[in-house]
């Protein structure tokens, strides 16, 4: 018989496994930054910068004396952390390394076999690239000579890119540091430390760790949601070390904010981890689109009855918000939306627009927290002026 979890404890569970649980104090120091990489797995790259781009947007959720540069000392300086892709372009721990292997074969087969299958740099070209890096060190793609073809699409890619991004994908190179957000190369000897490059891991034994890890950091899972935490696996592959592993795992009910409910999986441990879940903080939080805790949409929809969508790709006049709307969390609910922008020239952060949820009413302590949330995210970015061109309340 399953173990039925309520849906206050899905969320307790859920929000404490993010980091999101406790108020977001205590030192920066290198080995907190760290750790909070190692508690989510890894931490979303993207170049959209609204107000801060989205990997220190969650850092700086989970501690607010986070500041932009340290994610450079820890790639970079401290090498604590790797570069690669899970769902999309991530940083890992670099203790994770010896269990990326199957990701770097996985993902150069998968571009050899997909959409880059007419246009793979061939041995010539990948082997003189290296040479060329091997001698000059860390060089980004603008480094190449070679143009995009002006008859194709924007993103468009010159033959040295796709050279550099599949030897980076394959595990050849690896990513040194970045500069104004710019990825530069360097072959992987020289940039992940030999500790970690020369730790050895057997196929099945990254396997086992990849859906180890993924269900201890979701707390409960379906054989899909192991597959698409890391996506580092097929779900044949999850699917039968759920079924090899059944003993050690336990079936539970889980009840959504609807009151319907899914079974899942989870680890041996999961009542007492239960028994231990405290109350979340009533903070209130400004989060980002790519917050690991919003990631999963259908996960956000049935625990918290939040449906969000991420409207860029939208065309202005059909979106149903804004083009990037931060979600509101306080305590253990998502209770509304807001649009907000940062101009750090002229030093000032705009508050377009606000949506609150269906049943949340905007009281003098709720407005009160949310001025401080803006407050602190504008200290953040170092734009103290803030704007409200929103007046509804």
């Amino acid at each position: 018989m399953a173990l039925k979890i309520t849906n206050k404890q899905a969320r307790w569970l859920w929000l404490d496994k993010q980091g999101l649980s406790r108020t977001p104090t205590g030192p920066a120091t290198s080995e907190a930054l760290a750790d909070i990489v190692q508690r989510l797995g890894f931490v979303q790259l993207d170049t959209i910068r609204v107000i801060a781009r989205a990997h220190d947007h969650i850092l700086w959720s989970r501690n607010q004396n986070y500041r932009e540069e340290m994610m450079h000392t820890l790639l970079t300086k401290e090498r604590q952390v790797f570069e690669h892709f899970t769902h999309d372009a991530s940083v890992l721990p670099m203790a994770f390394y010896p269990y990326w292997q199957r990701q770097f074969g996985r993902m150069a087969e998968k571009l050899k076999r997909g959409q880059w299958a007419n246009v793979m740099p061939s041995k010539q070209e990948t082997a003189a690239i290296r040479k060329h890096i091997e001698q000059e060190g860390a060089l980004c793609t603008k480094d190449f000579t070679g143009k995009a073809d002006k008859s194709r699409h924007a993103w468009a890619r010159p033959p040295h890119k796709y050279a550099l991004d599949y030897m980076w994908y394959a595990g050849d190179l690896a990513t040194c540091h970045r500069r104004n957000f710019i990825k530069y190369y360097d072959l992987s000897e020289r940039v992940i430390p030999e500790k970690w490059r020369e730790a050895a891991a057997t196929d099945a034994e990254q396997l086992d760790w990849l859906c180890r890890e993924a269900l201890a950091r979701l707390g409960f899972g379906t054989p899909g949601d192991i597959q698409r935490f890391w996506d580092a696996a097929d779900l044949v592959e999850v699917r039968n070390w759920c079924d090899a592993n059944s003993q050690a795992l336990v079936e539970v009910e889980i009840e959504h904010a609807d009151k319907t409910s899914h079974t899942a999986l989870a680890p041996a441990d999961i009542e007492e981890q239960l028994s231990g879940l405290s109350a979340p903080t009533a903070r209130l939080r400004i989060i980002n689109p790519f917050d690991p805790v919003a990631r999963d949409r259908d996960r956000l929809l049935r625990l918290f009855g939040f449906d969000y969508r991420i409207e860029i790709f939208v065309p202005a006049a059909k979106r149903q918000y804004g083009y990037y709307v931060y979600l509101i969390l306080e305590g253990d609910r998502f209770i509304g939306r807001i649009e907000a922008k940062a101009d750090r020239k002229k030093g000032t952060l705009t508050v377009e627009k606000l949506w609150w949820e269906a049943g949340v009413r905007p009281t003098p302590n709720r407005l009160d927290k949310l001025t401080s949330e803006v407050t602190r995210l504008a200290c953040f970015v170092g734009t103290p002026d803030i704007i409200r061109e929103d007046k509804s309340p």
